[in-house]
C-alpha cells in the first residue's frame, strides 16, 4: 500500500478521534464511544501503521535499530495500553495513536511526493523526444517510428519540427532552440558539418543531417540516466547519518525506560503517567528528519543543475565538489575556441580590413591548411566574397602567389619579409604579434607587404568572465597544456589565470594533477581523450559536453553547454547543495537534542511538557521543514557573471 494511502487511512481515523478528544474535554461523551475510539484507533494503527512494525521487527531480528522501531514501539506500547484502560475503566490514548502514525505519514508523504517529481521532471524530459523522423529510404523520405531510425540514417528537418536523434549536418542550414537541453535561450546557429542534438527544435531553415547516435545512447537519454542515477545515489555524509542513528536509537530505548522508572519509581508517577513521557520520548526522538536530510537535497540539487545543462553524477561527486581549492583547466576546446581564428588584421598604405581579406581569402582558397581555413572563414563571417586569382603558385617554404587583377598577389609567413618590401612600422608590429604568442601571415600587393593577420587559437567568449568568477568565488586556477610556454603564458596573461603549467605530455597531466593535490583539492575541466587520466585522477573531473566520449565517461561533472562558466555555476551549486545537506542535517540532530528533554518532562515545573500526540506532531513538522529548505535550493541565487559572484563570496 502506498504512503499516501496510508496517510489517507490515518486521516479517516484520526479526525474522528481528535473531534472525540475535544467532546471529552466539553464533558459531552455518549454510550459505546470507547468502542468507536477502538474500532478507529485499530484501524490506522493496523491499516497504516502496520509497516512501521513489520520494519520495526526486522531490524529488531537483525539486532537493528531504525527510526520505525521508535515509532512502532511507542505506538505499541500506547495501543494495548489503551486496550488494557477499556477493561479497566482507564483513560486511553486511541487519539495518540492515530494522530502519532498520521503525522509521521504526513513527513513522508511530502517526502515521496518531492520524489515523485524529480521522477516526473526524468519522465518529461524523454517525452520532448520527437516520436518520428523522415528518414531517406530507398532514395525517398518517409517518416517512419523513432525505433526505426539506425545510426547513419539521413534525415530530413523542417521549420518548427523536433530533431528526432542526436547527428552531424550534411546538407542545409539552420537555427535551432536548444534550451531544453543545454539551458541557453538563444538560438544556436547551425551549418553543414554542425552537430545537432535531438529533441532540440528546428527554428528556420530545412536541412539534413545524418544519425550519430540513436536510442539510449543519445545526449538527450544519456542525460536522463545520469539524473536518474544522480538522484538516487547517496552522499558519503548519509554513511556517518546512518551510523549516528544506529547508535541513536538504542539510547533513545534506555531513555525511554529511564524515563518510566524515573517518574514511575521516584517521582511518584502513576503507572500511566509515566508510560506517557516515555511514549513522547520515543516519538519525538524519532530520526526521520536525519533519514531524508541528504536525499531530499540531492534530488533537488541535482535535477536543478540538470535544468541548467549540468549533470552531477552521484551524490560523491557532490560532495567531494565542496572542498575544491583549486581549478585545473586544459587550454585547447575547454578554454580557447579549439581551432585558429584572425585575431588581428594590421594594414598599410590605406587599404581597408575588408580588402585585405578579399585578397587573402581568395589567395587561401584552394587551401586546407589550419591558418587558411581560419582566413577564409573570417572573410566568411564577415561576408566578404574572395578575389578571384589567376596564375596561383606556390613559393617554397614560404606561402603562395598569384595574380589578383592582373597584379602579383602573395601570403605566407614572415621569410616572405625577405623577398617583399616591408615597412619598419609593419616590421615592429609583426614582432608585437609574435610576443602577444600568435602566429602572423604577411599579405603581400604588387610587389609590396601591405599587411598583417594575426591567428591564434583565441579564448571563448566566456572564459575571461568565467576566471574572474572562479576567482572571485575563491578558487586558484591553473592551465595545463601541451602548448608551448609563450602561446599558454599569453592567452593566461589575456584571461587573467592565476598559474601556467605548458609544455605537458598527454601522459604526464595526471602526475600534475598529483601534485597540485597535495596541496589542495582539484577539479580539472578537460574535454579530450588525452584529458580522460588527469580527469579520473582529480578530486573532481568536469567535463566539456562537446569533448570525446571516454572523457565525458570520465568526469563526475559534464557540462553540456561546453561553457567555461558553467564550471563556476557547478561548483557553486555543488557547494550550496552541500551546505544543504549539512544544514538539515544540523536542525535534525538540535531538534532531537532540545525535543528528547521536553518530552521526558525535566521542564515541567515550568509548565513545558509534550504528549504523545504534541510530540508525533513536532517530529513530523522537522520532517517537513527539512524537505522544505531541501526545495529552496530550487530558488538560491546562483551566479552568472562576475559580479553576482562577488555578491556571494
Amino acid at each position: 500500500m502506498s504512503v499516501t494511502k496510508r496517510f489517507i487511512i490515518g486521516v479517516i481515523g484520526s479526525v474522528p478521534l481528535l473531534a472525540l478528544m475535544f467532546l471529552d474535554f466539553a464533558h459531552l461523551m455518549f454510550p459505546g464511544e470507547v468502542w468507536v475510539q477502538f474500532i478507529l484507533g485499530t484501524l490506522v494503527y493496523f491499516g497504516a501503521g502496520l509497516p512501521f512494525l513489520q520494519t520495526a521487527w526486522a531490524s529488531a531480528k537483525n539486532h537493528h535499530g531504525n527510526m520505525d522501531t521508535l515509532v512502532g514501539l511507542g505506538t505499541t506500547i500506547a495501543y494495548f495500553y489503551s486496550i488494557f484502560a477499556i477493561f479497566t475503566n482507564r483513560g486511553t490514548y486511541f487519539e495518540a495513536v492515530a494522530v502519532v502514525i498520521t503525522l509521521i505519514l504526513l513527513g513522508s508523504v511530502f517526502e515521496e511526493r518531492m520524489k515523485s517529481q524529480a521522477s516526473n521532471a526524468v519522465d518529461k524530459l524523454m517525452d520532448l523526444q520527437a516520436k518520428e523522423a523522415e528518414v531517406l529510404r530507398d532514395g525517398e523520405f518517409v517518416k517512419l517510428p523513432l525505433e526505426q531510425v539506425v545510426v547513419g540514417d539521413i534525415i530530413r528537418v523542417k521549420p518548427g519540427e523536433k530533431i528526432a536523434v542526436d547527428g552531424e549536418i550534411v546538407e542545409g542550414s539552420s537555427t535551432i532552440d536548444e534550451s531544453m537541453v543545454t539551458g541557453e535561450s538563444m538560438p544556436v546557429e547551425k551549418h553543414r558539418g554542425d552537430s545537432v542534438i535531438g529533441a532540440t527544435i528546428n527554428s528556420t531553415g530545412t536541412f539534413t543531417f545524418r544519425a550519430t547516435k540513436v536510442g539510449g545512447d543519445t545526449l538527450l537519454s544519456n542525460i536522463a540516466e545520469m539524473v536518474r542515477q544522480a538522484q538516487s545515489s547517496r552522499a558519503p555524509i548519509q554513511k556517518t547519518v546512518d551510523t549516528i542513528s544506529n547508535v541513536f536509537v538504542p539510547l533513545v530505548l534506555i531513555a525511554s525506560i529511564l524515563t518510566f522508572a524515573v517518574w514511575y519509581v521516584f517521582l511518584g508517577a502513576t503507572g500511566v503517567e509515566a508510560m506517557v513521557y516515555a511514549v513522547s520520548v520515543l516519538i519525538i526522538a524519532c530520526p526521520c528528519a536525519l533519514g531524508i536530510a541528504t536525499p531530499t537535497a540531492l534530488m533537488v540539487g541535482t535535477g536543478r543543475s540538470a535544468k541548467l545543462g549540468i549533470l552531477i553524477k552521484n551524490g560523491e561527486v557532490l560532495e567531494a565538489t565542496h572542498t575544491i581549492k583549486t581549478v585545473v583547466m586544459d587550454k585547447t576546446g575547454t578554454i580557447t575556441v579549439g581551432k585558429p581564428q584572425v585575431t588581428d588584421i594590421v594594414a598599410v598604405n590605406g587599404f581597408a580590413e575588408n580588402e585585405i581579406l578579399r585578397i587573402a581569402s581568395g589567395l587561401e582558397g584552394a587551401s586546407e591548411h589550419p591558418l587558411a581555413l581560419a582566413v577564409i572563414n573570417h572573410a566568411k563571417e564577415k561576408a566578404i566574397a574572395a578575389a578571384a586569382v589567376e596564375n596561383f603558385e606556390a613559393i617554397s617554404g614560404k606561402g603562395v602567389q598569384a595574380l589578383v587583377e592582373g597584379k602579383k598577389a602573395f601570403i605566407g609567413n614572415e621569410r616572405l619579409a625577405e623577398d617583399f618590401a616591408m615597412s619598419e612600422d609593419l616590421h615592429s608590429q609583426m614582432v608585437k604579434l609574435q610576443a602577444e604568442a600568435k602566429t602572423v601571415v604577411l599579405v603581400g600587393f604588387d610587389d609590396k607587404i601591405i599587411a598583417l593577420i594575426g591567428i591564434q587559437d583565441a579564448p571563448k567568449p566566456s572564459s575571461k568572465q568565467a576566471i574572474k568568477a572562479m576567482q572571485a568565488a575563491g578558487f586558484r586556477t591553473v592551465m595545463l597544456t601541451g602548448d608551448n610556454k609563450l602561446v599558454a603564458q599569453a592567452i593566461a596573461d589575456e584571461i587573467g589565470i592565476d598559474e601556467v603549467i605548458a609544455e605537458v605530455l598527454p601522459g604526464d597531466k595526471a602526475d600534475h594533477i598529483k601534485r597540485l593535490q597535495e596541496k589542495a583539492p582539484v577539479a580539472f575541466v578537460g574535454d579530450g581523450i588525452n584529458d580522460a587520466p588527469a580527469l579520473t585522477t582529480a578530486t573532481v573531473g568536469i567535463a566539456m559536453g562537446s569533448g570525446t566520449d571516454i572523457a565525458i565517461e570520465s568526469g563526475g561533472i559534464v557540462l553540456v553547454k561546453n561553457d567555461l562558466m558553467d564550471v563556476v555555476t557547478s561548483l557553486v551549486l555543488a557547494r550550496k547543495t552541500y551546505g544543504r545537506i549539512v544544514l538539515n542535517l544540523f536542525w535534525a540532530f538540535i531538534y532531537n537534542v532540545i525535543g528528547i528533554p521536553v518530552a521526558a518532562g525535566l521542564f515541567t515545573a515550568f509548565g513545558l511538557a509534550l504528549s504523545p500526540e504534541i510530540a508525533g506532531l513536532a517530529m513530523a513538522l522537522s520532517s517537513i521543514t527539512v524537505v522544505l529548505s531541501s526545495l529552496l535550493l530550487n530558488i538560491v541565487h546562483l551566479p552568472k557573471s562576475q559580479e553576482s559572484i562577488m555578491s556571494k563570496a
